[in-house]
Formats: C-alpha cells, sequence, structure tokens
C-alpha cells in the first residue's frame, strides 16, 4: 500500500481510510478541509507535517512503522499527542461503546444471561484501561517531562522522580490488548441469538476499532517513547 505524502490532498486521506477522522482530529483538524493538502494544512495548524505523516500512516498501515523516523521527534510531541488521544478515549469513546452496549442489552429477549456477563467484563476491563491511562498521565507522562527538562536545563530532577525510572511503569498493555481480544472473542463466537442484529454488530465494530487504535497507542509507547526516554535516562542520571 502506498503511504500518504505531504502533497496528497486531506480529502483523499479519509476516503481511502474514513477511521482516519478521529486520528485527524487529534491533531485540531475538522471537518471543511476543501482542496487543501497535508503540508498546507499543517502548516495553518503549526503541526509537524511529517509527524503527522508518520502517525497516520502508522494508523492506515499495520506493516508501517517508521521507527527510526518517529525516534526523531522529541517526547514532548509524542506527549502530547498520547494525551490527545486519551482524552479521545475518556469523552468519545467509553460513553459511546457504553451506549452502544445498552441498547443491545435493551434489545434482548428472553435469557440475556451472557449479554450481562458480557456487560460486567466490558465494565471490568474499562476499569483495568483507566487505571492504566491515568498512571501514564499522572505519573509517567509528567517523569518524562521533567526528565527532559532536565536534560534541556541541566537543573535535578525532581525529589518525586528520584527513585523512578521509565522500566518501573507497569508493563500493562500486552494484558490490556489481549482482554479486549477476549471480548470481541466472547461476542463472535458465545453470544445467544437474543438479541438486535444491526445493535449488536454496530456495538462490534465499535470494539474492533477501538483495538485497533489501542494497538497503535501501545506501539507508539513501547517502541518509540520508551526508548527514547531510556536513552535521556542515561544522559541525565549518568552524565
Amino acid at each position: 500500500m502506498d503511504h500518504f505524502k505531504a502533497d496528497d490532498k486531506v480529502a483523499k486521506l479519509i476516503h481511502a481510510n474514513h477511521y482516519l477522522l478521529p486520528v485527524i482530529n487529534r491533531f485540531g483538524i475538522r471537518l471543511g478541509f476543501k482542496d487543501k493538502t497535508v503540508a498546507q494544512v499543517c502548516t495553518e495548524k503549526n503541526i509537524d507535517s511529517n509527524f503527522f505523516l508518520a502517525i497516520i500512516n502508522t494508523y492506515t498501515n499495520e506493516d508501517y512503522f517508521p521507527e527510526q523516523d518517529l525516534l526523531k521527534f522529541s517526547p514532548e510531541l509524542l506527549i502530547d499527542y498520547l494525551r490527545k488521544t486519551h482524552r479521545y478515549y475518556f469523552e468519545y469513546f467509553f460513553p459511546e461503546v457504553e451506549h452502544r452496549l445498552n441498547k443491545v442489552l435493551n434489545s434482548c429477549q428472553g435469557n440475556c444471561g451472557d449479554l450481562q456477563l458480557i456487560n460486567t467484563f466490558y465494565q471490568k476491563y474499562k476499569v483495568e484501561l483507566t487505571k492504566h491511562l491515568e498512571e501514564e498521565e499522572n505519573r509517567v507522562f509528567p517523569y518524562i517531562l521533567a526528565l527532559t527538562g532536565c536534560l534541556r536545563t541541566g537543573g535535578q530532577m525532581p525529589e518525586q522522580f528520584s527513585n523512578y525510572y521509565i522500566q518501573s511503569r507497569e508493563p500493562e498493555h500486552t494484558m490490556v490488548d489481549q482482554k479486549i481480544y477476549d471480548l470481541k472473542n466472547i461476542l463472535i463466537k458465545y453470544l445467544e441469538a437474543n438479541y438486535d442484529d444491526n445493535l449488536c454488530n454496530t456495538f462490534l465494530f465499535a470494539i474492533f476499532q477501538f483495538e485497533r487504535d489501542l494497538v497503535d497507542h501501545a506501539r507508539i509507547e513501547d517502541k518509540i517513547l520508551v526508548p527514547k526516554v531510556v536513552e535521556i535516562e542515561k544522559m541525565v542520571r549518568h552524565g
């Protein structure tokens, strides 16, 4: 699959992959692109077009992951994107998927025990994922920003991070990814046929989309952000 380039029109990106809409929104780009190119829109929005294209192409093509290119970008730029992704999860995905799940539950006729189990499984998953995201927001990201600040100014690490290293964070991505796969599998394999098909399909589509988004999110953190931070730690803590 060809990669998107700076001279491609933004509308082309959406026609090629409409799942890019929430990703583009995280950069502050909204509908109404007219015939503007990626380069033009990025210039207008003061966005690094190379970073934008790296993220867009990573999300569009699972075989594309420009590790060396992404390693060139600052931790602050990566964190800004990841934080906007978190806001999307909290402000849109969770409320939307719960709305869709409730509609499936309300459509159930007869014994709805299996749907109630799915609802319970989802709620537990949401709690675990929320805990993971909040750990990143409240501990991991502030640590990285403090570390890069020390590298830039030559200052000392704040006391709260004196014994903290990036590898100290909870390595939960694999577990979180597995659980959303399990949720899909339960729906696909074991759900009793006493629900509205269209409502259930809509709920399942949302889960598939979220899983894809979450996998790319985790790849950027684990393969790009963490290795960059490990290198900065060596410079700041060991000279």
